[in-house]
């Protein structure tokens, strides 16, 4: 996944970028439009720098800002990114889980505001996300009717006498609605329903990434859900050595003077300057800097891109230098499971993305997604055989190509408590692993997440259908057509045609398989 750096259509270079952080916060207002936000400097990384080696010691000095009673980092008072917005559809509700809650993310039209509740009907626990929006823009649940507004609270139950005493004001029939707000177009949401944690958006915001809300930008989004933990997730995005090996025969690397094998591994230079609560700063030689803002998001920083003079033309039309950035959102989604949302802002071919529509991109990303998807999901299960606290243990990291891993670890070590709090919710233990088609299948992971390739599944498979009764009926013309009333010609072009199109919609079906629902990839071949 740190592949996605070097990817794609549109070239998803790991950009270099002057040391100094540019990550903001907002003050928002009652609309949180982007205009009316009051940025100012991040304080994230402003420590003099150190670094780390690739040795789990503890040379840091905590900076604690949201901490458990124990003094460690509380799961439960961060923002986490729940979808970006264009996979979001504001007819219906969406089922979702994030740090093992499930919660149902909806459209109040009434409000103009996404909501995200508990997914769960105070009447009898039916899922609300199974439900629809009425009428009236409530939240109905479909089980009984009960519909609520965007406070959670309950305003009309079917059942309850209209003479009869106010039942639905009690606050058993209410919903417990989450903290939630929309930024740089994904949606985050606060899990804590804590009254303490009403206004909290005027107090903490998640993290700001400018390139995402600068008009001379564009920016190509996507998700997927993983069948492996957010810890496997993180140190993958984090690790660019296994790059040219994983990936190998998928995305071009830079490969060194003197190759030692074929794929041109050689040694990177890696180290994290900062690290403490909040996450960590990082210098890659190779690649520029990048930082981890705990718990989700791993950034790196855009910067000139040396290509065709290295300029851009802006929407003033002037000129400008060329510049990517790549953003990775780690979402820890309950024990052996994650999700992934990147974007990739960059200011220069944006007609690509107006002319070619968002699945062709996402064909190509899913392929890299796809070529370490199993390794990983191997590796978490290994590794958890010695206990999530003794992963030290169980990996050896001598060089300074991990550093970065090994930074992750130890800030999960000193502040996370070594695992993601599941607040008992689950035993620890994975379950068995599935079938290889269904570890890396991608229908159910993200091809119904995505509207844009969800599109392209059902367009591609009626194209199927119609090319398959295409052939047909030509051949039954063929068949009920006289050789006195028909040229042969006529009829040697239907046969012709009928071939084609049967052998299209063959090519087609092995073509939407592939490429939607399954693509095994064998390292050995590559």
């Amino acid at each position: 996944m740190e592949a996605l750096r070097v990817c794609s259509v549109h070239s998803l270079g790991f950009p270099a970028r002057p040391s100094k952080t540019q990550f903001t916060k907002f003050i928002p207002s009652s609309s949180f439009s982007p205009d009316q936000r009051n940025h100012s400097k991040s304080k994230l990384f402003k420590a003099a720098s150190s670094s780390v080696s690739t040795e789990l010691t503890d040379p840091f000095q905590p900076e604690l800002e949201t901490q458990t009673p124990d003094g460690k980092f509380d799961w439960y008072a961060q923002w986490y990114p729940i979808m970006p917005l264009c996979d979001l559809d504001k007819r219906r509700p969406h089922a979702k889980k994030v740090m093992g809650l499930d919660v149902v993310v909806w459209w109040d039209r009434n409000e103009s505001a996404w909501k995200v509740f508990d997914d769960s009907c105070p009447h009898r626990l039916a899922p609300l996300s199974e439900g629809r929006i009425d009428q009236w823009g409530r939240l109905q649940c479909v089980y009984h009717g009960w519909c609520f507004n965007g406070s959670g609270d309950c305003k009309f139950i079917p059942q309850a006498p209209p003479d009869g005493p106010p039942i639905q004001t009690s606050k058993k029939a209410c919903v417990a609605a989450y903290p939630s707000t929309v930024l740089n177009d994904i949606l985050w949401f606060w899990p804590n329903t804590d009254p303490q944690y009403k206004d909290i958006l005027v107090k903490k915001s998640p993290p700001y990434i400018p390139e995402l809300n600068d008009p001379s930008y564009i920016s190509s989004m996507g998700n997927r859900d993983f069948p492996f933990g957010y810890e496997i997730l993180l140190e993958n995005l984090m690790d660019p050595s296994h790059v040219p090996y994983a990936h190998y025969g998928i995305l071009p690397t830079r490969q060194p003077e003197n190759k030692l094998d074929r794929e041109g591994g050689r040694p990177l230079n890696m180290r994290v300057n900062k690290l403490d609560a909040n996450g960590f700063f990082a210098k890659q030689d190779w690649a520029g800097n990048s930082e981890f803002i705990a718990p989700c998001i791993f950034y790196g920083h855009s910067a000139a891109l040396p290509d065709k003079g290295n300029r851009a033309t802006s929407s003033s039309g002037t000129k400008k230098e060329r510049r990517m950035g790549l953003i990775f959102m780690g979402v820890p989604v309950s024990p052996g499971k994650s999700r992934l949302i990147w974007a990739i802002p960059r200011n220069f071919n944006l007609w690509m993305d107006k002319i070619f529509p968002r699945w062709i991109f996402h064909l190509g990303q899913n392929l890299i997604l796809d070529s370490d998807l199993y390794l990983l999901h191997v590796e978490e299960r290994r590794i958890l055989e010695f206990g999530s606290a003794q992963w030290s243990r169980a990996c050896y990291v001598p060089t300074k190509a991990d550093a970065l891993v090994v930074g992750f670890r130890n800030w999960l070590n000193r502040y996370g408590g070594g695992q993601v709090d599941w607040r008992g919710k689950f035993s620890g233990v994975l379950p068995p692993s599935p079938p290889r088609e269904q570890i890396m299948d991608r229908y159910w992971s993200h091809v119904v997440n995505c509207p844009s390739c969800s599109a392209a599944y059902k367009g591609l498979n009626v194209l199927k259908v119609v090319l398959s009764l295409t052939s047909l009926v030509l051949i039954g013309l063929v068949a009920a057509t006289k050789l006195a009333t028909a040229s042969v010609a006529l009829r040697a072009t239907m046969v012709s045609l009928s071939i084609l199109c049967f052998a299209a919609s063959k090519w087609l079906a092995h073509f939407v398989y592939k490429n939607f629902h399954f693509h095994d990839y064998i390292h050995a071949f590559h």
